[in-house]
């Protein structure tokens, strides 16, 4: 499609790899290679417009190519969440250096940081699509329903697609390899976003057990997808997640624990990640798999 280009830039403060970013296999994200451009397609904030971004970095900041309209400001700084180029580097570096096992995550991937949901509505969406099917074929379906009812972007050279806006979703009465019942719980997404429920701001404002039970009063998503949308889609850095199993492993098996930690345990050992306890929970999983076959120096 053709549409308006503009470009900003996003300082970045600390440690910062995009490729890391990039390749991050998260929700719909399945990049296998990475050739310096981090391709962005996806609903405002404001649900009014989609837009596709190219992200490149240069030394200590983000350089956006932006495709299509909308506030610009606005843009950049959902990018800025959704790269997690939205925080202190030297802060989270500070906390990894006065834990021995985060100090060896971090030196592993200094500029390692989560890569996030575009947005509430764009998780809870997600949620609904891959509920109860195979990562690739959630995938597969997110992208087919992006090229036929969102928009797509031609973004350096490679097609992007952005899921569709709510008013777009409303009007969907059915998908090839969609189950009937997931059209109910999409509009009832759908309808949510447009009444201000699903927005980033109202959710990161609350305690997270509230807005957690919130999110939860939608169709179709539990306490597990909660926690994924407001952990996730908000870019929130400090709530640790008792939802996510992979956490648990992983915290077993680089502090050198012989049982899986229960949430009070996993509390405790947390308390040393604060204010960065999604960052830690996140690259625990993602770097800290690397390590886990190597001896701790």
């Amino acid at each position: 499609m053709s549409t308006t280009t503009r470009t900003t830039t996003l300082p970045l403060r600390g440690p910062y790899d995009l490729r890391e970013v990039a390749l991050m296999g998260f929700g719909h994200r399945d990049e296998s290679a990475f050739d310096g451009i981090m391709r962005l397609a996806f609903c405002t904030d404001g649900l009014d417009a989609q837009v596709g971004v190219a992200v490149r970095q240069q030394g200590d900041a983000l350089h956006l190519t932006v495709h299509g309209e909308g506030d610009l400001d606005a843009i950049a700084a959902q990018v800025a969440r959704v790269v997690s180029a939205d925080h202190d580097g030297d802060a989270w570096a500070a906390v990894c250096a006065a834990d021995p096992v985060l100090a060896r995550v971090h030196a592993a991937s200094p500029g390692f940081r989560p890569s996030n949901f575009y947005s509430p509505y764009e998780a809870a969406v997600w949620a609904v699509l891959s509920a109860r099917r195979a990562r690739r074929q959630g995938i597969a379906l997110r992208r087919r329903l992006s090229e036929q009812h969102g928009a797509v972007f031609e973004l350096a050279g490679r097609d992007e697609a952005a899921l569709p806006l709510p008013e777009q979703l409303l009007a969907l009465t059915a998908f090839p390899g969609l189950p009937a019942d997931r059209i109910p719980r999409l509009h009832a997404i759908a309808r949510a976003a447009l009444d201000g429920q699903l927005d980033a701001r109202r959710l990161a404002a609350m305690p997270p057990e509230e807005a957690m039970l919130d999110v939860q009063r939608l169709p179709g998503i539990g306490p597990f997808y909660s926690a994924l949308i407001l952990i996730r889609a908000c870019g929130l850095t400090d709530v640790l997640s008792t939802q996510e199993d992979h956490t648990r492993a992983a915290v077993q098996a680089l502090y050198g624990l012989d049982h899986t930690p229960g949430d009070d345990e996993l509390g405790r050992i947390a308390e040393a990640w604060r204010p960065f306890r999604a960052w830690a929970a996140v690259a625990l999983r993602a770097v800290g798999s690397r390590l886990i076959d190597e001896p701790a120096a």
